[in-house]
């Protein structure tokens, strides 16, 4: 087992047809808004297809990529970035109407860890590292679907 290889999916239930919150996640720079653990998303160049972002959890430590789109599918309803920096790998969103209204929002994430810190203590930090992924999830999943329900 590599045990700085991750593979992550979440799946959420929101209180918004697919079309609104695909709208939300394609815009990236705004997640910051709703979502507590992402610190900043900051596009490149003027870019709405690449940018910087930062991540902290509850772990005393942040966490740097770079994002670039590789896939923006509003008719399929699926977002999806390469990540190189602190983690190197890809994180996919893919939405789906669910029965009666809302969207089931999943999302798949593969990475390898390149953070030292975090290679460092690979075996041991293991579950630590799996519930801050965990805690942050569940950060966004709570802020998005507040932020899509009407004010």
């Amino acid at each position: 087992m590599d045990w700085n290889r991750y593979r992550f999916r979440s799946v959420w239930e929101l209180p918004a047809p697919p079309g609104a919150v695909y709208a939300v996640l394609e815009r990236a720079e705004e997640y910051p808004r709703w979502w507590p653990q992402v610190r900043s998303v900051t596009p490149l160049n003027g870019s709405a297809t690449s940018g910087d972002a930062v991540f902290r959890s509850f772990l005393p430590y942040e966490l740097h990529v770079t994002a670039r789109e590789t896939r923006r599918d509003p008719a399929a309803g699926i977002l999806e970035i390469a990540m190189t920096g602190d983690l190197e790998g890809w994180a996919r969103w893919t939405l789906t109407p669910l029965p009666g209204g809302g969207t089931r929002a999943a999302y798949d994430q593969e990475v390898e860890v390149a953070k030292p810190l975090m290679r460092r203590f690979a075996v041991a930090g293991r579950p630590v590292f799996l519930a801050n992924h965990a805690w942050m999830m569940r950060g966004g999943r709570r802020g998005l679907a507040a932020h899509l329900r009407p004010a």
